[in-house]
Formats: C-alpha cells, sequence, structure tokens
C-alpha cells in the first residue's frame, strides 16, 4: 500500500509519507545515499536524464533520493503535490525571490515576519528594481490600501515572528488571486501539525526545518511546498542554479525528526498553554501575547478556523521594560538563551537585540516589536520544572 495515501491522517503521515522499506535489504529507516553523483547504464541513458526525457538521479545538486523521501514527506503533511528542500530556511526564502519577483515587481508582506526575511528585501531585492511594502497582514484593509498595480506576491507570515499577530489566509489568498498574485506563507511557527496554508488558497507554504519539523535543535534546512506542479517547475531550476539544495545527510536527519513531529508540537503546545496562563496572571508581566489567550471574538474565531491549535511560541514583556527582561533571561538556567525555536528544550531571546536587530528601530517599532519584547519557545521538558522556573524568575522582579 502506498504510503502517500490520502486518507491517511497527519500523525500517520508524519511516520510513513514518502518512505518505503528498502528494496534491497529491508531496512526499515531510509538509506542515506551519500553520494555526490550517480552512475548511468549507458551513455543513451544519461543523455536521456539530462534531456528529462527518463526519470532518475544524475547529480546530488539536482535531487537525491533520500532529499526526495523527505520532500515527499514534507509534501503529503502540507497536502501539496511536490516539495523542494533547501540548505537553508533562508536559501528557500530568497529562492522564491529569485524565482517569482523580477524588475518593477512589487511586493506586499507581514510588517512582523523573521528579520533576514524582510532584510533581503530591503537591502538586496531593491537594488534589482524590487519594491516592498511591510503591513499588518493582520489587517486585510492595510494589506488591500498597500497593493500596487505590479504587485506579484502576497508573502505572509501566521502568527508573525515575534508577534503573533494572526492573518486570515481565506482572505488574503482571495484578494491576492483576483488581483493576479500569489500568495506565500511561511508555516514555520504553526508546522503542518497545526496548520496547513494550503487548504485555505495559498499558492506556496515554505518552513524552516531548522525548527518544529526538525525539531532537535541539530540541523539547519528549509523546504518549500507547492499547490501544483507548474509552480514547482518554475522554482526548481532556480533552486538548483543558485545552489541552496539539502544535502542527503541533512534530509536523513530531518526524516528522523518529521517521525516524532505531531508528539512535539503537542507536547510543547500543552506545556505553553499553563506557561502562557502563569505569564497573564503574574504582576511582574505587562503584558502577554499567546494566540491561545485571544479574548477578540473576530480572532479567536479565524484561529478556530484556520489552526488546529495556539502552537507553542510567547511573546511578553515585563514591567521594567528591557532592563527587567535582561535580568529575567540572565537568571534562566532551565531554559536556555538561544535564538531559533521549535526544539525540544525550552528555548528564550530578545528579538530586538537578536534575531531582528537587523532592522532599523523606526521599522521594527511600527511593526509591533518592542524594545522590552522576550520571544519565548516552550518547549517539551516536564511542565512544573518549566512553571517552577518561571515563577522563581518573574518573583524576583517583583
Amino acid at each position: 500500500m502506498s504510503k502517500h495515501k490520502k486518507d491517511f491522517r497527519t500523525d500517520t503521515l508524519c511516520i510513513h509519507a514518502g518512505q518505503e522499506p528498502d528494496k534491497e535489504f529491508g531496512s526499515v529507516v531510509a538509506p542515506i545515499y551519500q553520494t555526490s553523483t550517480f552512475a548511468f547504464e549507458t551513455a543513451e541513458q544519461g543523455a536521456a536524464r539530462f534531456a528529462g526525457k527518463e526519470p532518475g538521479y544524475i547529480y546530488t545538486r539536482l535531487g537525491n533520493p533520500t532529499t526526495k523521501m523527505l520532500e515527499d514527506n514534507i509534501a503529503a503533511l502540507e497536502e501539496g503535490v511536490l516539495a523542494l528542500a533547501t540548505s537553508t530556511g533562508m536559501a528557500a526564502v530568497s529562492t522564491l525571490y529569485f524565482a517569482l519577483l523580477g524588475q518593477g515587481d512589487h511586493v506586499v508582506a507581514s510588517s512582523a515576519m523573521y528579520g533576514p526575511s524582510r532584510i533581503i528585501l530591503e537591502r538586496d531585492f531593491v537594488r534589482f528594481g524590487v519594491s516592498a511594502t511591510f503591513v499588518d497582514t493582520g489587517d486585510t484593509g492595510a494589506v488591500k490600501a498597500a497593493w500596487r498595480p505590479n504587485t506579484k506576491l502576497l508573502y505572509v507570515e501566521t502568527p508573525t515572528n515575534p508577534t503573533l499577530s494572526i492573518t486570515d489566509l481565506g482572505a488574503c489568498s482571495e484578494w491576492a488571486h483576483k488581483n493576479g498574485a500569489l500568495l506565500v506563507v511561511d508555516n514555520t511557527f504553526m508546522s503542518p501539525i497545526l496548520q496547513k496554508p494550503l487548504r485555505h488558497g495559498a499558492d506556496i507554504v515554505l518552513h524552516s526545518v531548522t525548527k518544529f519539523i526538525n525539531g532537535h535543535s541539530d540541523v539547519v534546512g528549509g523546504i518549500i511546498v507547492f499547490k501544483d506542479e507548474p509552480l514547482f517547475k518554475k522554482v526548481r531550476p532556480v533552486l538548483t542554479h543558485l545552489g541552496g539544495t539539502m544535502d542527503p545527510h541533512q534530509a536523513w536527519l530531518v526524516l528522523r525528526g518529521t517521525k516524532t513531529l505531531a508528539l512535539r508540537v503537542r507536547a510543547a503546545q500543552e506545556n505553553a498553554r499553563a506557561v502562557a496562563e502563569l505569564l497573564a496572571s503574574h504582576p511582574a508581566v505587562e503584558w502577554v501575547k499567546y494566540p491561545g489567550l485571544e479574548k477578540e471574538p473576530a480572532i479567536k474565531a479565524l484561529i478556530e478556523k484556520q489552526m488546529d491549535g495556539p502552537g507553542s511560541l510567547i511573546s511578553f514583556e515585563l514591567k521594567g521594560g528591557i532592563e527587567a527582561g535582561k535580568r529575567f533571561l540572565d537568571g534562566t538556567s532551565l531554559m536556555t538563551l538561544a535564538v531559533s525555536l521549535g526544539g525540544i528544550e525550552t528555548l528564550i531571546q530578545h528579538p530586538a537585540s537578536m534575531t531582528h536587530a537587523g532592522m532599523s528601530r523606526e521599522n521594527r517599532l511600527a511593526a509591533g516589536i518592542s524594545d522590552g519584547l522576550v520571544r519565548l519557545s516552550v518547549g517539551c521538558e516536564d511542565k512544573e520544572d518549566l512553571l517552577k522556573e518561571m515563577k522563581e524568575g518573574l518573583n524576583k522582579l517583583v
């Protein structure tokens, strides 16, 4: 029975999609095809593969069986048709920009997004005649107001990094398609366990697989998932020519991570709910942002419509601002002071001086990333241990 069977549920697909036991030796775990190049049986076969007339592998930059297993796995999880694995998350982002944008084109994008995803548009693609407008995509009116006749791409993070603003994917896809543009969604924060943007009209979904999909803070990588084959065929040659493809050992490690993806995401989410509730009730906390605490009826309804849970990312600010935040960060022991997110361990960081330091302060504040904002990626430790450390750290600030 095919491991791509459509009626398999998400948890089953995590473990099986894209993979079959090795036909030669029966290995249950996918082999690592650690090779740079592949032999042809005849000169004619080699020519046919280069001409695209015969399937098969040529050179690992152009494709590799281990990498293909990962691509098929994530494509199945995201309900896409095909995927491309990349060497890093930013390789996925930059490949899409190169493939989809040209001189004179305009992008509308989430103002609060992963810092480098924004910076590369502002500092690099502007040199090639590409312009961008950054807005709160959670406000559909702001998206429409920013639109231009030459807008070709609507690029959305939802929830946004690190403000956790929620964007209506259905409304954005309807607007983008009505106006001849594509909707690209960075789904890193949710993973395909908690959100499937292609269901809501997205054309392309991307991930930094460094985060939840791998989940063990030991691999960097990215992946791009497509709703249809023509888009895949448009982007694939750009990726192979730029050279940002994933190597087979990376892919094998990430495949190991996908097998426990659903288990990890749900365990971390359970912990995050408890931590967010503690933060919301503690007198040392100025404010806390977490989708599971949302009170606004319209946003709460949107979360319930397009997400299967609030996730495990929390943003908050302490009374006393940045100085209180520094004291809190420096006093952690169980929580690890480090950037990144989605690992099995809890990570805590200060976006203004770390992940979003490359943004101007003016743009950062306009995007809602305050000087004192702290971002917490809750992991899979024992919930009571996490709550104990949080309480002890917060109590020192009162």
